[in-house]
């Protein structure tokens, strides 16, 4: 998320690649990865082995800089990368924030047993929940809204692995391809729209294509799914006080962000940021209401008789907003942190510029940024992205939309290559795994392939070089 301005900071003054610390840094990164990759079979949270590599990969940094009488610079490098990692934390945060108040409030357990009271069948639940998370996510990016549609197929398809599965494969390639067409979709789309490479309305150009890349898949796995109706579940579930109210209060934290951006030019976290305070006020009125609220429930439910809903008035507890950060997905946000750290410490080395360059140079802008999109897939799309702007090739307006599809569609094929995987891996733990979504990357792998296709053919306009 940082401004154009920021972005030529990646690389340092000592090119590292052929050095021996160098390669020592490129090795402790890819065994930091392949740790995460095995999350599965050994137990351990994915955020352990990437913090320890950012702080060798930064100590190596400094060391050498150190040395070589640069100090100042590998410290304004660090700065600078964590200040992206921070902006990315805080907005994720509050996200993240919002989702768990509103699951607190009984908002996903509603929706689940309206679901069930509906009668769909899972093949119907797979595809509201894809549809859902194609149209959500270009308004809530597509890490919330993929949290959003994750806790709904947790709720009404608890304990089916096979199903939860491939909901949350076609949620994590329905929200990416969503998230590609919308400067708020996805960071590396509002990374592109504050460098000034696309206007706002260009996005809509790659509608089509991320339709297709949801679409392709989506076909494919509803045919492996047994269309049969959950099981039938207790009656109706009441929402909490003030559910409806935190939902108005989520949707207008997002027009803040919003509105931060487009109006005042100002970071979407600071719109983010200020929603939380809205929450904050919020959950002190209904702490502060709370008591003159029971005596009301109190009194109705002894006139109409209901003594079970009255012995449960006993067990309400306040609301607590601190409560609904703590249980973030922490995790998820180490993790993060982790991988940031790592590769802006190999982009401050000059493996990231080398790579690029070397693309760029030598080989076909297009195969460059449709490669670029798979290596996504492992890399994660935001340093990739931030290293194709730090270059800033010559490319044509066709390319720059190309790389902005690639980039935010190709983290589907794994589920470590985009934010909404590997949030869902925390929040579906046990159900959506590594290894499930990698049985079905050669299908997204068709997807992607086709999204590709299709915008080379109704934008090749836009490739015309002036």
């Amino acid at each position: 998320m940082l401004a154009s301005s920021n972005i030529h900071a990646v690389t340092g003054e000592l090119d590292l690649t052929g050095s021996s610390v160098g390669f020592f840094a490129l090795a402790i990164f890819v065994l930091a990865y392949a740790l995460v990759m095995a999350e599965e079979k050994l137990h351990m949270r994915k955020s352990k082995p990437v913090l320890v590599a950012a702080g060798i990969i930064w100590g190596l940094i400094g060391w050498v800089y150190v040395q070589s009488g640069l100090p100042d610079d590998a410290e304004h490098a660090f700065h600078a990368t964590l200040l992206e990692f921070s902006e990315l934390m805080l907005f994720l945060l509050v996200a993240m924030t919002y989702i768990n108040a509103m699951e607190e409030r009984r908002v996903f357990d509603a929706l689940r047993s309206w679901m069930v009271r509906k009668g769909f069948s899972y093949r119907t639940l797979f595809w509201i929940t894809g549809v859902l998370a194609f149209c959500i996510s270009p308004i809530a990016d597509n890490l919330t809204t993929a949290l959003l549609m994750c806790a709904v197929i947790t709720k009404v398809a608890e304990g089916d692995k096979r199903f939860i599965n491939l909901a949350c494969i076609n949620i994590v390639v329905a929200a990416n391809a969503g998230g590609a067409f919308s400067p708020f979709g996805d960071i590396t789309t509002l990374m592109v729209w504050q460098a000034g490479l696309i206007h706002f309305q260009e996005f809509f150009s790659l509608l089509i294509p991320a339709v297709v890349n949801f679409l392709v898949p989506a076909v494919v796995m509803s045919l492996a799914i047994r269309n049969r109706v959950p099981d039938s579940q207790e009656d109706n579930v009441d929402l909490k006080r003030g559910a409806r109210r935190i939902i108005l209060l989520f949707l207008l934290t997002v027009a803040t962000a919003v509105a931060c951006h487009s109006l005042l030019h100002l970071p979407p976290v600071l719109g983010m940021m200020t929603g939380l305070g809205y929450l904050q006020f919020f959950g002190f009125y209904l702490r502060r209401s709370l008591p003159r609220s029971l005596d009301r429930k109190r009194t109705h439910y002894t006139q109409r008789g209901d003594w079970k809903r009255l012995e449960q008035l006993g067990s309400v507890v306040p609301f607590d907003v601190f409560n609904r950060v703590a249980r973030a997905e922490w995790d998820t946000l180490l993790f993060f942190y982790g991988v940031v750290m790592c590769v802006g410490g190999l982009g401050f080395m000059g493996y990231l510029g080398l790579l690029s360059d070397i693309m760029y140079t030598q080989w076909d802008a297009t195969w460059a940024n449709i490669a670029l999109g798979l290596i996504s897939a492992v890399v994660d799309n935001i340093p990739v992205m931030f290293a194709v702007l730090t270059m800033e090739p010559e490319m044509s307006h066709g390319h720059w939309l190309l790389i902005t599809l690639t980039a935010g569609v190709g983290g589907s094929l794994l589920s470590i290559g985009s934010a909404a995987g590997v949030a869902l891996m925390g929040q579906a733990r046990g159900y959506y795994t590594f290894f499930g979504h990698l049985r079905w990357a050669p299908i997204i792998a068709v997807g992607y392939a086709a999204s590709v296709a299709t915008h080379l053919w109704i934008n090749q306009a836009s490739f015309v070089t002036p």
